[in-house]
């Protein structure tokens, strides 16, 4: 299957019916592929208002963080679960990221969750 303009702006008409009555500031990242800096694309978000970030041209460490732990998020609390609606989702993702930022140890933190590692580190700064 080639990439083309269609498959990139579906998903996201799709996505924007639904975050459209919302009272937060929407944005979209992505990288700079030519589907995303096409006019099509930039006109449909201006006329919902969304604002429109790209990670830096050449630049793959812009996403990887958030590709990381949108993959850990899919691994851990998503794959084998049935459908579910969007606020039971919201609900989980919300349980999620307050589980991953203060009770999921990483090795690479000394073995604690990012807060206490926050915290520790700026404790020993201090």
């Amino acid at each position: 299957m080639r990439p083309t303009l269609e498959l990139a702006l579906k998903p996201l008409e799709e996505a924007l019916e639904i975050v459209k009555v919302s009272k937060y500031r929407t944005t979209v990242h992505s990288d700079q592929g030519w589907q995303y800096q096409h006019n099509k694309w930039v006109k449909t978000l201006k006329e919902y208002r969304v604002y429109q970030s790209m990670s830096r041209k050449g630049n793959c460490l812009d996403n990887s963080p958030m590709e990381n732990f949108f993959a850990l998020v899919k691994q851990e609390m998503y794959y084998g679960e049935a459908l579910c609606s969007f606020e039971e989702l919201k609900k989980r993702i919300e349980e999620y990221i307050d589980y991953y930022n203060n009770k999921r140890i990483k090795q690479k933190l000394a073995g604690m969750s990012p807060v206490q590692y926050r915290i520790h580190t700026s404790q020993s700064a201090a």
